[in-house]
């Protein structure tokens, strides 16, 4: 019996020639990734060992984003530990202020992370680098000290969901219409723990900067990891970033998988998840004329060059619409300058935007933008539950970044063909 990409990639690092689903592993691990709201619990946990040193300096990945640049004294104090903890056991890829990022942009973006990796990251989001054909999810606190002391981590091997989306889209549909149609479609537990594997012709022609979109938002859908096998795409991105070796996997043909689901893009519209859940999602056409207090584009999903290129498209030679809030986030340092080399951060500011420094930011309701009580903003982010970016009684919808930039211009949700 065959295997998926995810139990191969488990079976490699269990030393392991076949495991099937529901097995119990214990893991080599590539890579361990930690931010400011987890890492300082991880590094509480790791010192009661009393061991001195981490199993590995350079495979421990270490970003306070989320409340970086200081929000308070509080966030401040967690950043100083993650510092002190870098400085003191020698952890080589620690990113400060200036150099760091938002944590799922800067990784990829660094050749941390590549094909066929095991890795675990305190941080839900960490399965974004399935889109590079790795193996990620993300962990507690607890288990990442545990990591950073063994370079090891157990598994239950996941059921596969095979998504294959057909036809080709539209010029405004992308990775984040794709998988919220999906969540739209199985719900935010039509996953749970199991690996999504995303196939197909649509997701063949997806660039990099969307199928990290999609892999992304795998856990909205309770993934355990979501996955798509590495490509030439793949590998054009990887050739000048990843410097150590690395593991293509393909799926066998007579894999196992729990469901096959199946999409044609071709009508697709851009897709808007309505409050307070990422599978309440609507056609863009039925969301147009609510009307809007803040629009954030930006995000662990949608703040790479190609999400900020969308934007400025749209925006360039408008203004924002008065009184709208318009916040925009690069991914990382490295997107914020080459699109400030392309003239997109001018187009920003003269349309009206606030630019920030890379930062998750209002995203998880950390700073930057959080919203009143009765406030509404779209949003290119992952969540929308009940007082995600700010009181319990405002409102996230969640869009594509066209969708969202054109929304901005109008001060109510509007398709981008409209602007």
């Amino acid at each position: 019996m065959g295997m998926t990409i995810s139990q191969k990639i488990l079976a490699a690092h269990a030393d392991r020639k076949h495991v099937e689903a529901g097995e119990l592993l214990n893991c080599r691990l590539d890579v361990i990734l930690g931010n400011d709201v987890t890492a300082p619990v991880a590094i509480a946990e790791f010192s009661r060992l009393g061991l001195g040193r981490v199993f590995d300096q350079e495979s421990i990945v270490l970003v306070p984003d989320h409340f970086a640049p200081n929000k308070d004294i509080k966030s401040a104090e967690q950043c100083k530990i993650m510092r002190e903890f870098a400085r003191d056991y020698g952890i080589k890829y620690y990113f400060e202020i200036g150099q760091m990022g938002i944590e799922h942009c800067l990784l990829p973006e660094q050749g941390l992370v590549g094909p066929g990796d095991l890795i675990i990251g305190a941080d839900s989001h960490t399965c974004t680098y399935g889109a590079l054909g790795a193996f990620a999810t993300g962990v507690g606190s607890t288990d990442m000290a545990a990591a950073m002391a063994t370079g090891e981590a157990w598994f239950k091997v996941p059921e596969s969901i095979k998504l294959v989306y057909h036809g080709h889209a539209s010029r405004w549909v992308g990775g984040k219409d794709f998988i919220l149609h999906a969540i739209g479609d199985i719900g935010v537990d039509g996953a749970r723990y199991m690996s999504m594997e995303f196939t197909g012709e649509a997701i063949r022609n997806l660039s990099m900067d969307n199928r990290f979109s999609m892999a992304n938002m795998a856990i909205e859908a309770g993934g355990k990891n979501g996955i798509i096998a590495a490509d030439e795409i793949t590998l054009a991105y990887i050739k000048d970033r990843v410097r150590r070796p690395y593991t293509i996997y393909q799926s066998d043909p007579d894999a196992v998988y729990a469901r096959v689901i199946e999409y044609d893009v071709t009508d697709l519209e851009p897709v808007v998840a309505f409050p307070h859940l990422p599978e309440n999602t609507h056609p863009v056409s039925q969301a147009a004329g609510i009307t809007l207090d803040q629009v954030v584009i930006g995000s662990c999903t949608n703040g790479r060059i190609e999400d900020l290129q969308a934007a400025a498209e749209i925006l360039k030679g408008r203004r924002v619409y008065p009184g709208l809030r318009l916040i925009i986030l690069p991914g990382t340092q490295e997107i914020y300058l080459e699109a400030m080399q392309r003239g997109f951060i001018e187009t920003f500011i003269r349309a009206g935007a606030a630019v920030s420094t890379p930062t998750c930011g209002p995203c998880l309701g950390g700073h930057m933008g959080i919203l009143a009580k009765g406030e509404r903003a779209l949003a290119t982010t992952n969540r929308n539950f009940v007082g995600r970016m700010g009181h319990p009684e405002s409102e996230v919808y969640l869009s594509n970044p066209a969708v969202a930039a054109a929304s901005a211009l109008t001060g109510q949700i509007t398709p981008p063909w409209e602007v």
